[in-house]
């Protein structure tokens, strides 16, 4: 884990709209989010010296070294309500950023512009700004451009009471913005960061106001984060993009009811099951390898209609390392709509031991899901420490049944498994 650090917002003693400062956040109608935190600088100059100050700080207090080894990022969104200003001058405060970064640390690593999805001619300005345009601080052509980072969105719904989720909306967000890093040649090798990366838009809109946000509780958050982010890396194949990540944009919500549904990984301390998703890849080690699956939706399918049809989408991710291999499985569908599932044939190939150890884990309605232990509780909104111990154990990522050795045959191992709608799978084999 290491820090993606955002110079942002405007100090009030900088800004241009000094009153009103202060935003009053508030889920649907009546709250207002832009205020004089979003506007420039007064100063640029100065602007530029708070982030050489703050940069210097860091070096003193965490070293040369470890400051080297983050990414630095400009603003957030600054093509909605983020940012009060013009196109123009948000490239100058990113010159002026960029300027206070390298002269408090030349090796230190910066980008933008954080746009969101929908915003590719935003992004192009900013991508044509850093290499063609002329710098507001040095005057001459170009700006640091060490990472691109942008956002993509899902568009969750609610159809006759169930969840419907959008994923169509986010893979598109960043197929679009792959093809628009792309018109710039010169940027192929430029390592890109997914900077928001969720199945919607709003992390601290809770069940409460928005009830197409209850996915995010259950088994429905895991699978999706699944299928799409191996439709992820088949984007960046596809349009040969240098991505290196992407931020999960979830929370810590403090003194709220458990199971609430913001978007967050965890309830009261309690983790969710999709937590257990990013535990699974952790697990995963070395370089990715092919898959095939006859019950897999095609990728331009679901970038034009999505995961809708009476097929559920059943995939896989694998991994091989040295003397170890992961292969992850999933039986999404946009629906959130809970059955036994299938039953599913797993076969590895090019094995080049006699046998190996598997452990499969699971996520379901019966492992790694503290969700569904709390519904049985009876939804408590005060559990006893009792309850709370055996929550908290519930949300840690479970196997299913016990590890066990399989002899290889021809190099082939054949893994039967029963996964149920919403699951995921991984198993994990060492030899």
């Amino acid at each position: 884990m290491k820090p993606l650090a955002q110079i942002g917002f405007m100090p009030e003693a900088l800004t241009t709209h000094p009153q009103p400062y202060r935003h009053h956040w508030k889920p649907g109608p009546g709250g207002t989010i832009e205020a004089g935190w979003a506007y420039p600088p007064k100063d640029y100059k100065k602007f530029g010296e708070l982030v050489y100050q703050w940069v210097k700080h860091c070096v003193a207090r965490y070293g040369k070294k470890e400051v080297e080894s983050w990414y630095w990022e400009v603003w957030n969104e600054p093509n909605i309500v983020y940012w009060r200003g013009t196109m123009p001058e948000f490239f100058k405060l990113y010159d002026y950023a960029a300027d206070g970064l390298k002269r408090a640390l030349p090796s230190a690593r910066i980008g933008g512009p954080d746009v969101t999805g929908g915003a590719e001619t935003w992004l192009h300005a900013f991508l044509k700004h850093c290499v063609a345009d002329t710098n507001y601080v040095t005057g001459k052509i170009g700006s640091p451009l060490d990472v691109i980072l942008f956002h993509a969105k899902g568009a969750p719904k609610l159809a006759d009471g169930k969840v419907v989720m959008g994923i169509r909306q986010q893979l598109n967000n960043i197929a679009d913005h792959f093809k628009t890093i792309g018109d710039f040649p010169q940027l192929k090798n430029t390592p890109i960061i997914i900077g928001e990366s969720d199945p919607e838009g709003c992390a601290a809109c809770s069940v409460a106001s928005n009830p197409e946000n209850a996915y995010r509780n259950g088994t429905m958050y895991s699978s999706y984060t699944a299928a799409s982010f191996a439709r992820v890396y088949m984007l960046a194949d596809e349009y040969k993009a240098n991505l290196i990540g992407a931020v999960s944009w979830s929370f810590e919500f403090e003194n709220q009811p458990w199971f609430a549904g913001f978007r967050d990984l965890a309830t009261n301390g309690v983790d969710k099951p999709v937590l257990n998703v990013f535990r699974m890849f952790g697990m995963m080690k070395g370089s990715r390898v092919m898959v095939e699956s006859n019950s897999v939706y095609p990728l331009k399918s679901i970038l034009d209609s999505g995961i809708r049809g009476e097929q559920t989408d059943i995939g896989a991710l694998a991994s091989k390392g040295a003397h170890t291999a992961a292969v992850m499985v999933w039986n999404y569908h946009d629906a959130d709509v809970q059955n036994p599932g299938e039953h599913i044939q797993v076969i590895v190939n090019g094995i080049t031991a006699k046998k190996v150890k598997i452990i499969q884990y699971r996520i379901d309605n019966e492992h790694s899901n503290s969700y569904e232990v709390w519904k049985k509780m009876g939804s408590p909104q005060s559990p006893s420490t009792a309850q709370v111990a055996i929550l908290e154990k519930a949300g840690q990522l479970q196997t299913w049944g016990k590890p066990k050795e399989v002899l290889v045959t021809s190099g082939n191992i054949s893994l039967p498994i029963q996964l149920p709608r919403q699951g995921v799978a991984l198993l994990k084999l060492d030899w």
